[in-house]
């Protein structure tokens, strides 16, 4: 089927009670240029996953140059678990030297973080999407309350396609709860960020991700110093704008 004549809203109906191993496969039964991102914490279920359905599926993962030590060391293990072409994505450098050399290595904290994402993780991500036809992500629903609880199974990107093309967004992990990917990890053996023994939940950049409490919302990890309904890096901004 062409992605022209995909009626991804029917679709998300029809798919929001199937599984996630179901979901990928209709993904990669329908998309050869079909990439998976990777984030380096707890959505390796989707490298294992679509390994298993294709394992030459090609994977990206965006390395801000502010990522944890333990981070970059996961992703080659996974990269050597799985032999699999992991895409690393890094900004563009002249643009990072001019915003630490017009407002330091930590404006974020003042400023908000939507700048230094954008340049980071947005510049980055936006080129690697002009040369796909879809993308596979791990969000889920129970991650953010306040902007990830109403998110398809499959969409339409808007944001992210090519200009009069169309991208579409496989998020495969919806539905399932945080529990359900931590047993799935478990079960199956999967490599997975040693942080997470460290009471870290939602993994990001150092500067900007710490370890949660008792009782804490995932999410609360990150960004801590902003609004806790609008903390998207951009990656999903759709979520915000719904």
């Amino acid at each position: 089927m062409s992605s022209e004549l995909l009626n991804t809203v029917d679709l998300d109906a029809e798919l929001q009670q199937a599984s996630p191993q179901k979901i990928l496969e209709f993904a990669l039964s329908e998309f050869d240029n079909i990439v998976v991102s990777f984030s380096g914490a707890e959505d390796v279920v989707l490298v294992h996953m679509a390994h298993q359905i294709r394992p030459d599926i090609k994977v990206f993962v965006l390395d801000t140059g502010r990522l944890h030590a333990e981070t970059y060391r996961f992703i080659e293990r996974v990269r050597e678990h799985y032999k699999v072409d992991i895409d690393v994505l890094s900004p563009d450098g002249e643009a990072v030297r001019e915003l630490v050399r017009k407002k330091g290595l930590f404006s974020f904290y003042q400023d908000g973080h939507q700048e230094c994402c954008g340049i980071r993780k947005i510049g980055p991500l936006r080129k690697k999407l002009l040369e796909v036809d879809a993308w596979v992500t791990g969000q889920r629903k129970d991650q953010s309350p306040g902007t990830r609880n109403g998110i398809p199974v499959i969409q339409d990107d808007k944001l992210f396609a090519r200009p009069g093309d169309r991208l579409v967004k496989f998020n495969p992990l919806a539905n399932w709860s945080s529990q359900q990917v931590w047993d799935y990890i478990r079960a199956m053996e999967i490599p997975y960020n040693e942080l997470h023994d460290q009471g870290y939940v939602s993994i990001g950049c150092e500067p900007c991700t710490r370890p949660i409490g008792p009782g804490q919302h995932e999410r609360e990890g990150r960004w801590w110093w902003e609004e806790s309904t609008k903390k998207e890096c951009g990656l999903h901004a759709d979520n915000v704008k719904s």
